[in-house]
């Protein structure tokens, strides 16, 4: 049989004092812990002369009473724990709140921390006077110290879930605050001059009201996604099912760059940089962008801006009345076949577009000269005398553009 091996333990110094000098101790300790508290908080406001100062309703300053509070419970730990000084109680609530101060005073907690090490040198000094006193072997001390800073850890986590609290509760209201300047910004009529408000509300969330913005829609990549960082100057509403943006000064240097970084991963499109007052109109042609994105007749892998594809949001857009157009304009191919019409369509659309000859599109369109020569006598006889009237070659151009955007030059579609 093999032998298990032995369990090695170490044994507490403190737990080996005996009772009567513990109690001695913790007697000592507790009588002096007004007076400890005092002189802590005195060498803290010394050292920290702009700390805030908070009364209770009593007019006692907070920080004494945590102080206080926080020496009493942890004596208090050792004379009741079975002479174990490992792990003390931490009072909460007091500390919470110093830590809830911070966050809402715009504060970090570093110098918080070192203020709560501080308490901890000083009072380990008195413990120490007060050990020697009743004479306490050096080792149980030395486990004191231990279980003192181990103490602080607990005082430290406090004070960091009262500072969580306070910037989320900071960080909801801000969210709050500026969609509410969001729904002014983008609504489309306004009852008496909105400029006045904005400004209030800009104010409310440090918000310096730009001459200029763009309105983007973002399209989320996974349900669950987390908001870009966009900054802190860019407004962001993540409550919509696609969210919403508003970017100030769109065109000052390193903006698109900035963006770019931000929203890598996302699809969506910013609408064109319009004054302030017009910002509904941007978030219009942001939406209109975003819808053609999603029926694939604009590209769908990033956030793309408007101004760089106006022609086909202006003639994507208003599809209902180039379709009508199209009827219209295109009847002469109406009785050609799909192939053949197509092709006269292209070649139409190239003739249009270059104002050149046959060479210059058969070009344009990868064919024989003679083959464009052929095509464009009989463009002249199905259109006529029309093909030299400029409002007619215009709106024939204007619908063949769309139909080469949508991907179906030389369809013919129906009032269905």
């Amino acid at each position: 049989m093999t032998s298990r091996p032995a369990t090695i333990t170490t044994r507490s110094a403190w737990h080996d004092v005996p009772r009567l000098q513990v109690r001695r101790f913790a007697a000592i300790a507790m009588a002096e812990a007004p007076a400890l508290a005092e002189e802590i908080l005195s060498e803290i406001r010394r050292e920290y002369p702009h700390l805030p100062e908070v009364l209770d309703e009593s007019g006692e300053p907070m920080a004494l009473i945590g102080i206080r509070r926080a020496i009493e419970v942890f004596v208090q730990h050792l004379e009741h724990s079975d002479h174990s000084a490992g792990r003390p109680t931490v009072p909460p609530g007091v500390f919470q709140e110093f830590g809830r101060g911070e966050g809402l005073g715009g504060r970090s907690l570093d110098s918080l921390q070192a203020i709560y090490r501080m308490g901890v040198r000083l009072a380990w000094r008195r413990f120490a006077e007060i050990g020697q006193r009743v004479e306490i072997p050096p080792p149980a001390m030395y486990e004191l110290v231990d279980a003192g800073y181990e103490y602080l850890d607990g005082l430290v986590d406090q004070s960091v879930r009262g500072y969580a609290e306070a910037a989320a509760r900071q960080a909801g209201e801000r969210l709050r605050l500026q969609r509410r300047l969001m729904e002014l910004l983008l609504a489309e009529h306004h009852r008496g001059d909105p400029s006045e408000a904005l400004t209030e509300r800009a104010a409310r969330i440090g918000w310096p009201l730009p001459s200029k913005v763009a309105v983007g829609v973002l399209l989320r990549p996974a349900r669950e996604a987390v908001a870009p960082a966009v900054g802190q100057g860019v407004l962001l509403d993540m409550e919509y099912e696609q969210p919403r943006m508003v970017v100030p000064e769109p065109e000052a240097a390193g903006r698109h760059e900035l963006l770019h970084r931000a929203l890598t991963g996302w699809a969506g499109a910013i609408g064109p940089p319009v004054p302030l007052a017009d910002a509904a109109k941007s978030l219009r042609w942001a939406e209109a962008a975003v819808r053609l994105m999603e029926r694939d007749l604009l590209p769908a892998g990033g956030v793309l801006y408007c101004t760089e594809h106006t022609e086909a949001l202006v003639l994507l857009q208003p599809e209902e009345l180039i379709d009508d157009l199209a009827l219209r304009c295109l009847a002469p191919l109406t009785h050609c076949g799909p192939t053949h019409r197509r092709r006269l369509a292209e070649t139409l659309l190239a003739w249009l577009e270059t104002r050149g000859g046959a060479p210059e599109v058969a070009a344009r369109l990868g064919v024989h000269p003679q083959t464009v020569r052929y095509r464009l006598r009989q463009i002249r006889e199905l259109w006529g005398a029309e093909i030299d009237d400029p409002d007619r070659r215009f709106e024939l151009e204007l619908v063949l553009r769309a139909q080469r955007l949508r991907g179906t030059l030389g369809e013919m579609r129906g009032r269905g």
